[in-house]
């Protein structure tokens, strides 16, 4: 039977949020090393590495899930609910969390951290860009977008001697070679293709360009995967990325960066304030770093190496979160973030729905803001039976990494005592250390106990961590093993474009980078449609792109969908996603 339960604004607004120089001194943050904005957050200094670098490095748990639904399934919510659990329990725990995006949706939820009594406040700070990141974010990238046309117009009016006495060389950019767009952070479909330079001669010279959505960007993706042992070791790594960000090619068919523009340097000004981390509370006052938030399709969907670096040496346990599913952030939190970092996680969390599973046992389409079907808010265990396949598949391929595996059952009021005793019992078979019920949503940290008992448990098993691929292999073998590994695939087929693409980065020295898969995140496979474990499939690779600056290649897997009122878009971005 369902419960009232206050909004998740009014439980958000009716919280007792503490001073954020407290929440800071609580864990061993000294006044001098915080940079308050206003008395609920802050940024903290990167030069605090330096202070605690010989303090004891603190336990690190990653929170994923099964192939969600498109409503998702309470990933960051687990996350903060278990934070508040190990605090309950009397444990020193800190969590760090993607920034999330203003621009999927409209209204003050859209922005929010959490829900229910497992949220990070305040809300509404979510939606005012927090510290300035994504703005600091925005205006660096429009800066490269600005400066390509500006190139362009001056090279197609002047000669070489005139450039020169500008202070330029020739660089030649094809303009119909141009791989930077505009960004905006607001879901603003009319600017999605757009021609610009149109106005008279001194306003550009027209193309067709668009605008993506700011987290999009690749100097997002940047900025999560910065590292460094104090600010100015990371302000130099800031440097080197950007001027690795690959903008386009020329005539001749050389790739163009930010470099050759001349504007890296600019950009990691624009940039550098950004590197701190944010820090906030949860609503039990445990703190919370939020800092940085690229997408888990195109980018990695990881929180910033910086912000874990810091959290690692100021608390006992660090709960971090990877977006959408197992085969997608957790992947790429092992392969990408782990590997650039070096540092090595103790465990996993694996979010479960009785939802999701019904889905992929067969259950109707979830569309987002339509009600459930009955068999989603009924007990219906061969429903869920079927479909416990795709848990089974995402514990095994954690556990191919060396990791613990701890599955928190995420409750809703309409699940039944026998299917979650079903979803317990299936994980433990699978091979999970322990399964259990989280109902932390309801009842916070109180509904986390035995949550964060079991992580405890976990993170006290011997680690054996390990990489799916060593740097030196081939692209196309990353992109095979991954295929075969996480999604069980047979196989791969690589498109031409795709096969010479990877040639080509392979002839440029990019070889050694890792891969991020651009997929669907409502399938363990290529394909939104196909749910479950599914197996016996080759995955198509379309393209594949190089993020020079991030520092991956990420394949983008599957085929264009033509989709009523969307026009064509690619299957990874899903078929439920507007």
């Amino acid at each position: 039977m369902a419960t009232s339960v206050p909004s998740d604004l009014d439980i958000a607004q009716a919280a007792e949020i503490q001073p954020i120089t407290a929440i800071a001194a609580d864990i061993g943050i000294e006044p001098d090393e915080l940079i308050p904005y206003g008395s609920t957050k802050a940024k903290v200094h990167l030069d605090i590495l330096k202070r605690v670098s010989g303090n004891p490095t603190g336990k690190y748990i990653d929170v994923t899930a099964i192939t969600p639904t498109p409503l998702g399934e309470g990933k960051t919510t687990t996350l903060i609910g278990l934070v508040q659990g190990l605090g309950a329990i009397g444990k020193n725990a800190v969590a760090a969390i993607r920034q999330p995006s203003m621009g999927p949706t409209f209204g003050i939820k859209g922005g929010a951290a959490g829900g229910g009594y497992s949220q990070v406040v305040p809300m509404e700070d979510f939606n005012l860009h927090l510290t300035g990141d994504i703005h600091a974010i925005s205006v660096a990238h429009n800066l490269i977008a600005a400066a390509i046309d500006a190139r362009w117009f001056h090279e197609s009016r002047r000669s070489d001697e005139q450039l020169a006495a500008l202070g330029l060389r020739r660089i030649g950019i094809d303009p119909n070679n141009v791989a930077w767009r505009r960004v905006v952070d607001v879901n603003d479909r009319a600017l999605r293709n757009r021609v610009i330079g149109l106005g008279g001669s001194a306003d550009g010279v027209p193309r067709e360009a668009g605008f993506d959505i700011t987290v999009a960007s690749e100097i997002m993706a940047i900025l999560a995967l910065v590292d460094g042992t104090d600010y100015a070791s990371a302000l130099q790594d800031l440097r080197a990325r950007c001027g690795r960000i690959v903008v386009g090619t020329s005539y001749s068919g050389d790739a163009i960066t930010a470099e050759d523009l001349g504007v890296a340097g600019a950009v990691t000004v624009l940039m550098k304030d950004a590197l701190h981390p944010n820090l906030m509370q949860t609503l039990e006052g445990q703190p919370a770093f939020v800092h940085a938030g690229p997408f888990a399709n195109i980018a990695h969907g990881n929180s910033s190496i910086l912000a874990d670096r810091v959290a690692l040496q100021l608390g006992d346990y660090v709960v971090t979160e990877s977006g959408f599913g197992a085969d997608m952030g957790m992947e790429k939190f092992f392969n990408i973030k782990c590997r650039v970092s070096g540092l090595v996680p103790d465990a996993v969390v694996m979010v479960a729905t009785v939802r999701a599973l019904k889905m992929h046992g067969g259950g109707p389409r979830v569309i987002p803001g339509r009600p459930l079907d009955d068999e989603y808010t009924s007990e219906n265990l061969p429903l869920l039976e079927a479909g416990l396949s795709n848990l089974a598949a995402h514990i095994e391929n954690a556990k191919k990494f060396g990791i613990t595996v701890v599955v928190a059952a995420n409750t809703f009021h309409t699940d039944t005592e026998a299917e979650i005793e079903m979803v317990k019992k299936a994980a433990i078979e699978a091979g999970a250390l322990a399964a259990v019920t989280s109902d932390h949503w309801a009842r916070g940290g109180q509904g986390a106990l035995e949550l964060a008992e079991a992580v405890v448990a976990a993170c006290d098993e011997p680690s054996e961590f390990r990489l799916l691929y060593p740097d030196e292999a081939g692209l196309a073998e990353k992109i095979e093993t991954v295929a075969r590994e996480i999604y069980g695939a047979d196989g791969v087929e690589f498109s031409a474009t795709a096969a010479r693409q990877i040639a080509q980065y392979e002839e440029q020295g990019l070889g050694n980078l890792p891969i991020c898969m651009a997929k669907t995140h409502l399938s363990i496979s290529h394909d939104p449609a196909l749910k479950g474990a599914p197996r016996g499939y080759t995955v198509p690779v379309r393209e594949a792109r190089a993020s020079a600056g991030a520092g991956f290649i990420y394949p983008l897997l599957g085929e264009m969908r033509t989709m009523p009122g969307l026009g064509t878009k690619p299957a990874y971005m899903g078929v439920d996603r507007g």
